[in-house]
């Protein structure tokens, strides 16, 4: 007789698209993990989602304000909110009585944080364990082989859309820099990286550094060889 974590896998597999993938996929990850809300988010689709989503998911995948965001950001691997942060601050970041306790997955594609699977458990509700995140582990694993072979098959790889110059500057972006620090780093003018952060978001089709540092994965080593392939490109 095959195991609930089991029967999920096969539940992935089965997926034919986007919309099956939240409307079926996501309740039933919600239901293996008990938990009070569950959902699937792709980055390339934030800004088409409605106005007080947007606004909610920005402030959730910012790297500068949620620990859970940066966790995935650097590590692309499952967390939950007592693995990098305690109770009294955790409040002070999640207010929200229904995600007291929260816990998150990447999906990456290409060496890409390309999506979270997130679940969340009000406070009266037991707090995710060492057992969930190895559960959570594995069917990111499948959903990020789904996202590569189905989603993302027919799709660009969009930071092939930067040249050398904006990936630097995304990699100090990465690195917490400020805009006159980027400046003074690769001598430009502060305005110039304003500017230069412009179109790349138009390029990315993002409209934050956050959003921007999680679709680049935002870690050293693969900004780095992207940029190494962009100046390659353009010789």
């Amino acid at each position: 007789m095959k195991s609930p974590l089991q029967l999920l896998f096969e539940a992935i597999d089965q997926v034919k698209d986007e919309q099956d993938l939240r409307s079926h996929l996501a309740p039933k990850i919600g239901e293996y993990f008990a938990a009070k809300r569950s959902g699937i988010f792709f980055f390339d689709r934030l800004p088409s989602l409605d106005s007080n989503l947007q606004k909610t998911l920005k402030v959730a995948l910012s790297i500068e304000q949620n620990p859970l965001a940066r966790y995935l950001v650097e590590r692309h691997a499952p967390v939950h909110e007592a693995l990098v942060t305690s109770p009294k601050v955790w409040t002070m970041i999640c207010p929200r009585p229904d995600h007291w306790h929260v816990m998150a997955g990447p999906i990456v594609n290409r060496g890409q944080l390309a999506g979270v699977v997130g679940c969340t458990r009000e406070q009266s509700m037991f707090a995710f364990d060492t057992q969930n995140l190895a559960d959570l582990s594995a069917i990111c694993l499948h959903l990020s082989v789904w996202a590569a072979t189905v989603r993302f098959q027919h799709q660009p790889f969009k930071s092939d859309r930067l040249t050398s110059r904006e990936l630097e500057i995304a990699e100090l972006v990465a690195l917490g820099r400020t805009n006159a620090q980027i400046g003074k780093e690769i001598w430009i003018t502060e305005n110039s990286v304003k500017q230069a952060l412009k179109r790349m978001f138009r390029k990315l089709e993002v409209s934050s550094r956050a959003e921007m540092v999680a679709q680049l994965s935002a870690t050293k080593y693969h900004l780095s060889s992207l940029k190494k392939n962009a100046l390659l490109a353009e010789q």
